[in-house]
């Protein structure tokens, strides 16, 4: 799960909190699952690179592409990283197995349009995860109640409506995951629960956008 900060070294200290730690490999075993046969990764909203190191010492080729110089420059040397934004990815057509987003395409102004760039990035039967924030979950809510909150900058909280963005290049399936409820992590699919919402597509197209689209 991404935290949106103004301090690096604030973050960096909380991510080793046992609470976190727990979240991230919760993450990252979930992960593992759906990329099993891919090779090479792209990793969109990285931040520091916490997942993406854990993906890399399991034998995946990771990317990670974040707008943040700063925030990137504490990313293991492992993994490879961008600074660039999700909306006009300088990548060639058909770079990668899959794309994931982790709690990250919420928070970019011109989703639609990074997901058009996720199409083109990707090759032929590429696969694409997205794990979206649960608005209806306890824990959501329960971060929206503190201003400070990472969550507060959000800016798109219908999934239902990103959902179909992504099916318009997509072949999708879609399931609520992790609960979590104060410093108590569970598995759930429970929609009011779940902190998750994870959007997994196989990209229809080759090479790129189907031309035909606007």
């Amino acid at each position: 799960m991404r935290i949106g900060f103004a301090g690096v070294e604030k973050y960096l200290q909380s991510c080793k909190t046992q609470f976190w730690e727990d979240v991230f490999q919760a993450e990252l075993d979930y992960i593992l699952r759906q990329l099993e046969g891919a090779g090479d990764i792209l990793s969109v909203g990285c931040d520091p690179a916490i997942i993406e190191a854990g993906l890399v010492e399991r034998g995946f080729n990771v990317t990670g592409l974040d707008i943040s110089e700063e925030v990137l420059g504490q990313a293991p040397d492992s993994v490879r990283t961008v600074v660039g934004s999700a909306d006009n990815m300088n990548f060639g057509d058909s770079s990668f197995d899959a794309v994931i987003y982790v709690a990250s395409l919420q928070f970019i102004e011109r989703y639609k349009e990074a997901i058009k760039q996720t199409v083109r990035v990707l090759r032929a039967s590429g696969r694409l995860l997205i794990m979206l924030l649960n608005p209806e979950s306890e824990f959501f809510k329960e971060k929206t109640r503190n201003p400070a909150s990472y969550v507060n900058k959000i800016r798109h909280t219908d999934l239902r409506e990103i959902e179909g963005a992504v099916a318009e290049y997509f072949s999708i399936k879609a399931e609520y995951f992790l609960g979590i409820d104060g410093t108590n992590i569970f598995q759930s699919e429970d929609s009011n629960v779940a902190s998750f919402y994870v959007t997994k597509g196989v990209c229809e197209t080759r090479g790129g956008v189907n031309k035909d689209q606007p």
